[in-house]
C-alpha cells in the first residue's frame, strides 16, 4: 500500500485494488471497511455514530464536549471483531 493512497484516503488500515479486466472497478477491503459496513446497518437516520475507539479518543476533548454529548448505543457484533460498543453522537 503506498503512502500517497493511504494519507488521501485518511484510512490506513484497507487494501485497495483495481478490479476487472474489460471493465475497472476500485474496490477497499479490510477491517476498517467492515466496521464501517456494520456500523452503517445499525445506525438510525439523522443520528452520528461512532465506535468505542472514536469515543475513546473524542470523550474528554473540552471543544468537543462543550458542544456534544454521547449517549451509547449499545453493541454491534462487526466480522473479524467480535462485539463493539457503538456511540451516537448528539449536538447539544
Amino acid at each position: 500500500m503506498d503512502d500517497a493512497a493511504s494519507y488521501a484516503s485518511g484510512i490506513p488500515s484497507i487494501v485497495r485494488s483495481i478490479v476487472g479486466v474489460k471493465k475497472f472497478q476500485y474496490d477497499i477491503w479490510g477491517d476498517t471497511v467492515n466496521i464501517a459496513s456494520r456500523m452503517e446497518s445499525s445506525g438510525e437516520v439523522g443520528q452520528v455514530n461512532i465506535s468505542e475507539a472514536t469515543y475513546d479518543l473524542v470523550r474528554d476533548v473540552k471543544e468537543v464536549v462543550e458542544v456534544n454529548a454521547f449517549t451509547s448505543h449499545g453493541k454491534v457484533q462487526a466480522k473479524g471483531k467480535g462485539e463493539m460498543e457503538m456511540y451516537f453522537v448528539i449536538r447539544s
